[in-house]
């Protein structure tokens, strides 16, 4: 029988909305396993367990079932940063929270025997970022990001597991978000392993690197409609297979950007802007910029008007705008676009406060006529 998710067992941490909104960081295509079951509730596979997520305007509820997976421990190592030094010496109740009056959570590096939900979820979140300071600084350097970032406060970048991120970017190829999830979650059915049951719903853990290389990938993948990407995602499996696996990949939280990135273009399926969204989004380089067609699009209409000229994107075009962004908004520049990218989506523009001002005007206007 299936095992209900019970409402009791939520437990909750501060964290003001303006830190994190989950409407839009869990469904703007950074990771493609966050379903909204219920309106205001989240639910989502991390570190092998199924996570319900919930929020109001300064807290956010979780609660979980399953049991954590050995190997989604590493998520938890990165090197503190000066200011976590300090906090270290003043004991271990402030290595676990700040002051009451930030009201959100510090999470330090806890080791390779973490088993806390709290430590967990606050490194997949990234709480340690302070984001209202950083829009702050991105408010005051670059006007349009001040007007559009207005309604999209609380964006924030996640911290995946590098596995996960690169095979469900590798699925990304000429896709969409719908589609994407669609892929990743038939590659979970049938090659990862089953967490647990509920409410009729079974929830699996992401392959493993072994299961994705194993034989007779390649032509399953291709026979449930992943098209060329079959070969993609098992040709850079058994890549990685033979190369380090899963700690070659963890390795590259600790190289320099540039070098990261032309390691994961190693892999078949992987170009710039895939790599850059790996190092974005699960290697810790926050200055990455992916650069699609759609970001593109951003930076020729609000900031590099010259590439309206351009007809396709070029490398060089790609450096350049990387570099802009970077120029602009600083060490997270990463995470700024993000904020934009977010903010230019279809389904969000149709939900913003401002869209829905100009679609009543214009209804006006019609009527008047």
């Amino acid at each position: 029988m299936a095992a209900p998710m019970i409402e009791s067992t939520f437990k909750s941490f501060m964290c003001p909305i303006k830190e994190l909104r989950l409407d839009k960081t869990l469904a703007c295509g950074q990771s493609f396993r966050w379903k909204e079951n219920i309106p205001g509730t989240w639910v989502g596979v991390l570190a092998g367990r199924v996570w319900k997520l919930k929020q109001n305007e300064n807290e956010i509820f979780y609660t979980t079932q399953g049991n954590f997976m050995q190997q989604q421990t590493k998520i938890e190592k990165r090197p503190p940063t000066k200011k976590h030094r300090k906090l270290s010496k003043k004991g271990t109740t402030e290595k676990m929270t700040r002051t009451v009056e930030e009201k959100y959570i510090w999470c330090e590096n806890v080791g390779n025997e973490c088993d806390n939900e709290l430590n967990i979820l606050s490194d997949y979140l990234q709480l340690s970022v302070k984001l209202q300071d950083l829009y702050a600084q991105w408010s005051h350097k670059d006007p349009n990001f001040r007007e559009k970032s207005e309604n999209f406060q609380g964006v924030r970048m996640l911290r995946q597991h590098p596995v996960e991120n690169l095979f469900s970017f590798i699925c990304s190829s000429n896709n969409h978000i719908s589609r994407i999830s669609s892929m990743v979650e038939k590659l979970c059915e049938n090659y990862g392993e089953k967490i647990t049951e509920i409410d009729g719903q079974a929830y699996f853990a992401f392959p493993s690197i072994s299961s994705l290389a194993g034989e007779g990938v390649e032509e399953k993948l291709r026979q449930l409609g992943f098209g060329y990407r079959a070969k993609y995602i098992s040709s850079s499996a058994h890549y990685l297979s033979e190369n380090g696996g899963e700690d070659f990949l963890f390795s590259l939280r600790e190289k320099p950007y540039e070098e990261a990135k032309q390691q994961l273009m190693k892999l078949n399926g992987v170009g710039a802007k895939v790599a850059d969204c790996v190092c974005l989004m699960s290697m810790d380089k926050a200055g990455a910029i992916p650069v699609d067609t759609h970001v593109w699009q951003i930076a020729s209409r609000d900031y590099i008007p010259k590439l309206k000229q351009s007809k396709s994107l070029t490398d060089n075009l790609y450096k350049e705008i990387g570099d802009h962004f970077r120029s602009l908004w600083g060490p997270y520049a990463g995470w700024a676009h993000s904020v934009l990218f977010t903010a230019d989506l279809r389904k969000f523009k149709r939900e913003s406060p401002d869209t829905d001002s100009k679609i009543k005007e214009k209804a006006k206007k019609k009527k008047v006529k």
